[in-house]
């Protein structure tokens, strides 16, 4: 190489930096051996806490739940860890066909007629139902309630700026029903973020009495014991799929979840893997959408997401073979059960109350009689996770999740060191 270029030497070669900036003096410690280098990770991993370690009630959009360790063991299985992005089919059949699987398996949880395969999360997931809401209607204005995530809304205004969409917050959902006139879309969330259960039937009815489209993020694992978006005339259903299988891992990745009517499918962003049949007759799973900007579609794309969290994705739908419908709603159901027996536990202790207008699931907000970020930093000190705290209107509210992991015991322990800490 050195010939190539006309050189000698290296030292030839660097001629052009200065002297001094060449060996720079970094002030850095001797080097370390593998085994001392081991230790040191092992001491600062040990500094961490991991969410099992104790009582945990953390919630608001990523939830500890169970596992089972067949999920991580054929997720991980060599057929599916083929090329990053499955353009070739030929050498891509085990990634195709559990891509497939993921589609199918969501379509059929949350009652629609097609779904993608992943988004990179929940709150991409909820930016591109509304620009495709815009490209279907025309209109510019969305309207989405408060209701959903506060990260989520976040990640729309971000998005909106681009196609210049006009983002309409409104503060509940009788407020965005009379919102709808005028709207390309109506963004909800359900169960809400504060935990409420939402009716999405008059969304759907509002919002196409306008010409517009519902859009409904949904819990995947809630789906499971509530009536699904499909069935209650949502357009668009999202949502994030982290309880589906995949570890909190300090907050992401995930895997982002979209569902349409069939006549929306070509509107879609990311891709579809369908399956069909080769000259011989043989089944093979390949990319029948496309909506990427660098190939296919270009300046007639619908997204720039190009590709899919195609590892958690897998997850999922190892985690929902797994489950069946019964142990979906077996985990539901028992998530839902505790959360309301801690709801009351909670409740009984002076100066704490539930603010849920309404029936929830395994999420509700607790009003303290303090500062809710404040309680939650001493109850940690007792080795409790105890929550969110909320920032809003009212900063004495923590918002509380259970999840099938969630014992009685650990519902004491956190009573009883809420009763110390607001005593």
């Amino acid at each position: 190489m050195l010939a190539a270029v006309g050189v000698r030497t290296v030292d030839e070669l660097l001629e052009v930096i200065p002297p001094h900036a060449r060996r720079p003096s970094l002030d850095a410690p001797a080097g370390l051996s593998e085994l001392e280098v081991a230790a040191e990770v092992v001491a600062l991993a040990s500094q961490d806490r991991p969410a099992g370690n104790g009582p945990f009630f953390l919630g608001a959009g990523s939830y500890r739940r169970y596992i089972p360790a067949a999920v991580p063991a054929l997720a991980a299985r060599s057929e599916f860890l083929t090329a990053y992005t499955p353009y070739q089919p030929e050498v891509s059949q085990g990634t195709l066909q559990a891509i497939w699987e993921y589609q199918s398996l969501i379509a059929e949880l949350l009652a629609m007629e097609v779904a993608n395969s992943s988004l990179y999360d929940g709150s991409t997931a909820v930016a591109e139902a509304a620009m495709l809401a815009a490209r279907v209607t025309g209109r510019s204005r969305v309207v989405v309630s408060a209701s959903v995530h506060p990260e989520h809304r976040a990640v729309l205004a971000t998005y909106a700026k681009g196609p210049d969409l006009d983002v309409v917050e409104v503060a509940d959902e009788a407020a965005l029903l009379l919102a709808a006139p005028g709207a390309a879309c109506l963004i909800t969330q359900n169960p809400a973020f504060r935990g409420d259960i939402v009716d999405l039937r008059a969304l759907a009815e509002a919002a196409h009495a306008a010409g517009a489209l519902a859009i409904a993020s949904v819990d995947p694992i809630a789906c499971a014991v509530l009536e699904p978006p499909g069935a209650c005339g949502v357009d668009v259903a999202i949502g994030d799929g982290q309880g589906l299988g995949i570890p909190l891992s300090f907050g992401g990745p995930s895997v982002g979840i979209m569902a349409v009517r069939a006549d929306l499918v070509r509107q879609l962003p990311g891709r579809i893997v369908g399956a069909t049949r080769d000259a011989r007759g043989v089944r093979g799973f390949v990319n029948t959408l496309q909506t990427r900007e660098q190939h296919i579609r270009r300046e007639k794309a619908t997204s720039n997401i190009c590709t899919n969290e195609a590892v958690y994705a897998i997850h999922a739908a190892v985690y929902l073979s797994l489950l069946g419908p019964r142990g979906l709603a077996a985990v539901a159901a028992r998530s839902a059960l505790t959360a309301h027996r801690a709801a009351a536990r909670l409740a009984s202790i002076p100066g704490c109350a539930v603010t849920n207008a309404g029936p929830f699931l395994w999420e509700f907000t607790l009003r303290l009689p303090r500062a809710a970020a404040a309680v939650r930093d001493a109850v940690l000190a007792f080795g409790i996770v105890a929550g969110h705290p909320l920032t809003g209107d009212d900063p004495n509210e923590l918002l509380v999740a259970c999840t099938e992991l969630t014992t009685d015991a650990d519902i004491d322990a956190l009573a009883d060191a809420l009763t110390r800490v607001l005593a």
